[in-house]
């Protein structure tokens, strides 16, 4: 299948861009009826010493769409009676810069602010943040598409990775969804995002030092190919493999139910897979998504996360993977992220990982 890809702008010059899985499917003709205000600022970067780390400031974020009804969310196709951020009456999967972005490169309020004490440093928070629909159906789910479309959606994720990072001061790319109220999701329709970091994050930064002590410990070896090794080894907690991605719990797992899906080469980013790693993928994350939500006989509230090589230095140590994890513990408990976890730092466990594979593998 060979995917169509079309770009429109919408009336506050956001870009908008079609993934089409048939030609000539003519969406790039509707235009955006509404009367939007300019784009908010980007927001502000502040240091902070202690554990050397950025915050993101983002102030009109407090203003984004809370959980609408149905008749007015946002991402569905625009209609007769509602115009949403979509202009076509209908889509296959279509990405477009987010209305409330944590990251952007439109004007730096308080530019000339270059310090607020002499401890921490203030930058722009310059960078892109843009949604992914995953489908037109606004009752739909991941978990519910077709292989095919999973396909669909990896494209334009690899597409929306090469283009995002390009652009100046990026540090990673970041793709994710957030599935459930119980996650925090502010709409319900199926969709993802993509965040273009101007800062390597927390945890990729503790990856990249690991992976980096690992490598000069053992004459330059990918931290992540050996713990993917060493899991499908011990085969204990794989929940399901297929000739090119394996699935599994990890050992040290932080969340009541977490899985980490991995191709068996390393490989950077998605634009680096090949076309049979990228089919391959959809069904068996699909069996991985029914598990979570058999567990418990009821839709489970997840985050998924691509983690990618970053841009710049240590783009060597990194190897692509997915990681879903859920915080529900039980059928009527949620793991809250309290004292340890929230002022620490410090995780503590509720699920032992070799019975969260278990009852995983039972799930099918």
């Amino acid at each position: 299948m060979t995917l169509v890809r079309s770009a429109v702008n919408l009336s506050d010059g956001r870009e908008l861009i079609y993934f089409d899985e048939r030609p000539d499917s003519g969406r790039t003709k509707y235009q955006d009826t509404r009367e939007l205000p300019p784009p908010p600022p980007a927001s502000q970067l502040r240091y902070d010493p202690l554990v050397d780390e950025w915050v993101a400031v983002a102030a009109h974020r407090q203003t984004r769409t809370f959980l609408p009804p149905s008749d007015a969310c946002p991402l569905c196709p625009t209609n007769a009676n509602f115009a949403s951020e979509i202009p076509a009456p209908d889509y296959d999967v279509v990405v477009f810069e987010n209305q409330f972005p944590s990251f952007s490169y439109r004007e730096v309020p308080g530019g000339e602010i270059t310090e607020l004490t002499d401890m921490v440093p203030v930058r722009p928070g310059l960078g892109r943040c843009e949604v992914v629909c995953f489908t037109s159906d606004h009752n739909s789910s991941f978990g519910a598409l077709p292989p095919s479309r999973v396909r669909t959606v990896v494209d334009a994720l690899a597409d929306r990775t090469a283009e995002m990072s390009e652009l100046p001061g990026v540090s990673q790319v970041f793709p994710f969804e957030n599935r459930g109220v119980e996650i925090g999701v502010t709409l319900h329709h199926p969709h993802g995002q993509i965040y273009a970091y101007p800062t390597v994050p927390p945890r990729t930064a503790a990856m990249l030092r690991a992976a980096r002590k690992h490598a000069e410990k053992t004459g330059g070896r990918n931290l992540y190919a050996d713990v993917l090794a060493a899991e499908q080894a011990a085969k204990v907690r794989v929940i399901a493999a297929n000739e090119h991605w394996t699935a599994y719990v990890p050992a040290a797992a932080r969340w009541p139910f977490e899985v980490q899906l991995a191709p068996h080469r390393q490989v950077a980013d998605l634009p680096a897979l090949t076309d049979e790693e990228r089919d391959a993928f959809g069904p068996l994350y699909l069996d991985v998504l029914h598990r979570f939500d058999g567990l418990f006989g009821k839709p489970m509230p997840y985050i998924s996360a691509w983690h990618q090589a970053v841009v710049g230095e240590g783009r060597d140590l990194g190897y692509l993977h997915l990681q879903l994890f859920s915080i529900r513990r039980a059928a009527d408990k949620l793991k809250y992220l309290a004292g340890s976890e929230s002022a620490m730092g410090a995780f503590v466990s509720d699920v032992v990982p070799e019975k969260a594979a278990q009852m995983l593998r039972d799930a099918a």
